[in-house]
């Protein structure tokens, strides 16, 4: 699975959810902490994407996303499942692209590190999928990606309240599975696509 700008900020918006989420925390609840369906849809024109184009970006996403503490520590999981659509129409040709995205990200481990930290190892799983003007299948980036990330847990580790971001650690274990658009600049396929 490829990494794109999205893709990647939303598998980092899984690892962080305690930044996102404003809860009290108790390790022995039963039921999940935190269980949210969402559905959005956008749409903008923006002159210059690409250098050069006037493009119109339609957007549909909807998922799901779960919280809860696992594990003796008493420490919290999230996991976010996301379906998007995103369409890419060049105004001057009137010629669109479309990416269809399915994602998993879970968090798989969660360490406490001692020194107010928690390092979180998360699992991006999913498969893009690129279409032409006319429908026709053009590219796909199937596969999954682990990294981890570096959080502040505010001096309260089994609290997500108080929790903030801190640092991008790395890519554990880089893409697997079919990747056609690899080596290709995203803005060089648009052009090619839709020019």
């Amino acid at each position: 699975m490829r990494i794109t700008r999205r893709s990647c900020a939303l598998a980092l918006a899984s690892g962080l959810t305690a930044a996102m989420l404003v809860m009290a925390a108790t390790p022995a609840v039963a039921k999940p902490l935190e269980r949210v369906h969402f559905n959005e849809t956008t749409s903008e024109v923006v002159n210059n994407f690409c250098g050069d184009l006037s493009v119109r970006i339609d957007t549909d996403i909807h998922g799901s996303f779960l919280f809860n503490f696992h594990g003796p520590d008493g420490l919290g999981y999230g996991a976010e499942k996301l379906h998007f659509t995103t369409t890419y129409t060049n105004l001057g040709t009137d010629k669109s692209m479309t990416e269809v995205q399915n994602t998993l990200s879970k968090d798989l481990k969660v360490t406490d590190n001692g020194d107010g930290t928690l390092t979180i190892l998360v699992l991006a799983t999913g498969s893009l999928k690129v279409f032409g003007p006319d429908g026709q299948f053009l590219f796909s980036d199937p596969g999954q990606v682990r990294f981890e990330l570096l959080i502040d847990h505010g001096g309260t580790p089994t609290d997500p309240s108080d929790d903030e971001f801190l640092e991008f650690l790395g890519v554990v274990k880089g893409s697997t599975g079919r990747n056609d658009l690899q080596d290709r600049e995203f803005c060089d396929v648009l052009h090619e696509v839709t020019g």
